[in-house]
């Protein structure tokens, strides 16, 4: 079988490899609930290609992502569900539907009535996959209520971000990012007691608090927190590697070295980055 441009050649080698006789023994062995982790980590390592500004990678991740759906249509094919037409015939009606204003007439010319028309559709949408479930038996709580549509496998970052937002809609939120800090102090100061009492659960709730309370200043001040955390994890990555440099450069080892010969490489590292920014 040869590599191509056209979706159908990815299609049937996903075919090829889940095929109960002649297939992959490790492919054919796999489930949605096994698949799973892979492609929430295909997803980020588009982010990361895209952070890195590194095309190659980008197109070749983009591919990886790809293949995590072509996968999951596989399945659900095997077993009467659904195939990869379905999908994108899904999608590609969702967005038509969901673009009146390109696809077919409407009033909507802005931005803010593009996206109000946008929730509206989605609304309508809702109800529609509503009534499906019903119709299938499926159970109907974890969508219900306002915050029914915020789905619970998002990662915790996005999840409070998502969580908060859809709260502000009906008037749930803060006026301003300075009382949203008061709240990050008093958080912290219960934080602290929890530590001092000992109580494992009470700091683990605490510090829950005190992360979603951050995440919230994010939200405020227009900044997401899951990039700006994975900017941290960068910073740190680099910092770190400085230190590991530098003390291999001086035949040291991170094993043997003292935490203040690691702090002061710290400190260099982040001269380094003022200079250069």
């Amino acid at each position: 079988m040869e590599p191509s441009r056209d979706i159908q050649r990815l299609i049937d080698i996903m075919a090829a490899l889940r095929d109960p006789k002649t297939g992959c023994p490790w492919d054919i062995v796999q489930t949605f609930e096994t698949i799973k982790p892979y492609t929430i980590e295909e997803a980020y390592e588009v982010a990361d290609a895209i952070e890195r500004r590194d095309m190659d990678d980008l197109c070749d991740e983009l591919g990886d992502l790809l293949l995590q759906v072509v996968y999951h249509a596989q399945m659900a094919e095997e077993v009467g569900e659904f195939s990869f037409g379905d999908v994108v015939e899904a999608v590609t009606r969702k967005m038509i539907r969901r673009h009146p204003h390109v696809f077919a007439r409407s009033d909507a010319d802005t931005p803010d009535a593009v996206k109000l028309q946008w929730d509206e559709i989605k609304q309508a949408e809702k109800a529609d996959r509503r009534a499906r479930r019903m119709r299938r038996g499926l159970p109907l709580e974890e969508h219900s209520g306002h915050l029914g549509s915020v789905q619970r496998s998002f990662p915790a970052l996005v999840e409070a971000l998502k969580l908060q937002e859809r709260a502000a809609k009906v008037g749930f939120d803060w006026s301003e990012p300075a009382p949203i800090l008061d709240k990050v102090e008093e958080e912290i100061g219960e934080l602290r007691q929890a530590l001092k009492d000992g109580d494992r659960r009470k700091v683990a709730d605490e510090l829950g608090d005190l992360i979603f309370a951050l995440v919230n200043i994010g939200r405020h001040i227009g900044t997401d927190p899951e990039m700006a955390l994975r900017g941290t994890n960068a910073k740190f990555r680099r910092r770190f590697s400085h230190i590991e440099q530098e003390l291999h450069a001086g035949g040291e080892t991170l094993d043997a070295a003292s935490l203040e010969r690691m702090e002061e490489l710290w400190q260099a590292a982040k001269a380094i980055e003022r200079q250069l920014t």
